[in-house]
């Protein structure tokens, strides 16, 4: 983690880490943020109530609000690969959002769809594929370990029978 802040610019996506997956919020001036927040839980509730949603609204409100202790980062990881639309545009549509209920999707219309469209003009996320994976490989790890015991317990002496 860095000892020094830097200052979003309008049109920057912030990632905010949060247990167990990541928030998205796109950064609009002035130390505010949109982002897609629950529709049945005030924003201080732990954004990750809106994955039992089908239902989000777009707020504005204070990066410093929404992170609260949670690390947050720019991370506008699509740079190299899609061209940003233009700062001023991805606020004014942002703002143009501001209040309507939109559907929400984890796999398919989240936060990080949601910012990345507004900054790129195409949604993208990554966070539902990392995740997957992340359980696969864990789920992997402990039918690895399950196994070893098994194979150990079939293989290795027993150590009461070797007195």
């Amino acid at each position: 983690m860095s000892d020094y802040y830097v200052e979003p610019k309008p049109g920057d996506l912030i990632e905010i880490s949060r247990f167990g997956y990541k928030h998205w919020a796109v950064y609009v001036g002035s130390g505010y943020v949109i982002h897609l927040a629950p529709t049945t839980v005030q924003a201080s509730v732990s954004s990750i109530m809106s994955v039992l949603s089908e239902k989000a609204v777009v707020k504005k409100e204070l990066l410093w609000e929404i992170a609260r202790s949670d690390a947050c980062q720019i991370n506008n990881k699509y740079d190299q690969k899609y061209n940003p639309l233009p700062a001023s545009k991805i606020v004014q549509e942002a703002e143009s959002m501001l209040g309507k209920e939109v559907s929400y999707r984890v796999a398919s219309q989240n936060c990080e769809h949601f910012v990345t469209r507004l900054r790129y003009g195409t949604a993208r996320s990554d966070q539902v594929k990392e995740t997957v994976a992340s359980a696969v490989g864990l789920i992997g790890v402990g039918v690895v370990l399950g196994l070893a015991t098994v194979l150990g317990s079939l293989f290795l002496p027993n150590k009461h029978e070797e007195e």
